[in-house]
């Protein structure tokens, strides 16, 4: 009964509840942009490190105001919570990761794409290692001949989790930078080629 109670509360409860306070850190920091033009009729891969993910749906939304985007969420035992977080702020999920459901989230991935629904990956999760490109990110890229664009923030203060991937929270009434990268394709390199093509438009905009 307990551990039914603590799953109801995780899945129901918990998302309403975090989602309120990403809002809420939203709202009281001022908000810089350094952004590309608009890409309203294209279709990409947001590209983000698992760490800095907090704001990116908030970060999206203000850029494609219009746009369609589903994250890809990892099967485990929170990607539940991560789905109903991500859905209060207006993006869509698609089940899978590069340790479960890889292939279901790959063929997601792709049909989305097709549909001209942007598709968002942390390609260093969900348990890294920190800064490093699993392989899902350059398949879908591939795959779609879709471009990549890398989504940053750097807040003015903050905490950082004792966590594999550092993760970031906003500290309210601050200021946070947002970055988005201009779009770059890596059609015709290879998988090593690929991989550091991203990492090193990922990593511009580190503090």
């Amino acid at each position: 009964m307990k551990k039914k109670i603590l799953r109801y509360i995780q899945v129901n409860i918990l998302p309403f509840i975090l989602q309120l306070m990403v809002r809420f850190i939203y709202l009281t920091n001022k908000k810089v942009f350094h952004y590309p033009k608009p890409m309203n009729d294209e279709t990409f891969i947001l590209a983000m490190w698992h760490g800095d993910l907090l704001m990116q749906p908030l970060n999206y939304r203000n850029f494609k105001k219009d746009g369609i985007t589903k994250v890809i969420v990892s099967e485990h035992a929170d990607g539940e919570t991560i789905r109903k977080v991500v859905e209060y702020l207006g993006v869509g999920a698609l089940s899978g990761s590069s340790t479960r459901g890889g292939a279901k989230a790959l063929l997601g991935a792709i049909k989305s794409i097709k549909k001209g629904i942007d598709v968002a990956i942390t390609p260093d999760g969900p348990r890294g290692p920190i800064y490093e490109i699993a392989d899902g990110i350059v398949l879908i890229a591939q795959k779609t001949g879709a471009k990549i664009v890398s989504f940053s923030s750097n807040p003015s203060s903050y905490w950082r989790f004792n966590s594999w991937d550092k993760f970031v929270v906003p500290k309210p009434f601050g200021q946070i930078d947002f970055y988005i990268s201009e779009p770059f394709s890596i059609n015709g390199l290879s998988m090593e080629e690929s991989k550091i093509k991203i990492k090193e438009n990922m990593r511009r905009f580190d503090a």
